[in-house]
Formats: C-alpha cells, structure tokens, sequence
C-alpha cells in the first residue's frame, strides 16, 4: 500500500545537481519518497512525502530540503480535523 497525503503541497524541495549517489535519503525515508537510479537518488513521487525531515538531516550535500513538522500538508489535515479555515498554500 503506498499511503498519500494532499496532492502538491509538500513542502519537500531536492535538488540533483548536490546528489552524490550516498543513499542516505533512501534508507531513512519512511515512505519510500526516494529510489536509487543510475548511482543518483531521485523522487519517486513528492505526495508520498510526510515532511519528517528524515532525508534532509541526513542528507551531508544539502541536495534534500524540508520543513519538518509544519508543513502545509500538516496544517490542511489538522484544520479540516478541527472545524477550522483551511490554510491556502504556496510554494
């Protein structure tokens, strides 16, 4: 089963070009966000992403930024959940 959150508002930002292949992100991503391919990680699907920040702190090159339990996908569920505005996000 692959679990989703909102469609486009992860707040997950990776950026190949300081990838170098060590893996790190794969291994501790809970959700299965990132794969290895071609001795490069790369995304698998951004909507997967439960913004825990697990990739980022370990990610050495800084090719993996996140905002690590605020992130808007957060904010949206727990809005919707308590009867309140939901919040519009943005990049």
């Amino acid at each position: 089963m692959s679990l989703k959150y909102l469609e486009n508002v992860v707040t997950l930002k990776y950026d190949p070009a300081k990838c170098t292949g060590c893996g790190m992100c794969v291994s501790v991503c809970p959700h299965a966000v990132f794969e290895m391919e071609k001795r490069q990680a790369r995304v698998t699907d951004r909507n997967r992403c439960m913004e825990c920040g697990a990739c980022a702190r370990n990610c050495a090159f800084g090719a993996v930024e996140v905002r690590a339990g605020v992130g808007c996908a957060y904010a949206i569920m727990w809005s919707a959940l308590r009867g309140k505005s939901v919040p519009q996000c943005g990049e």
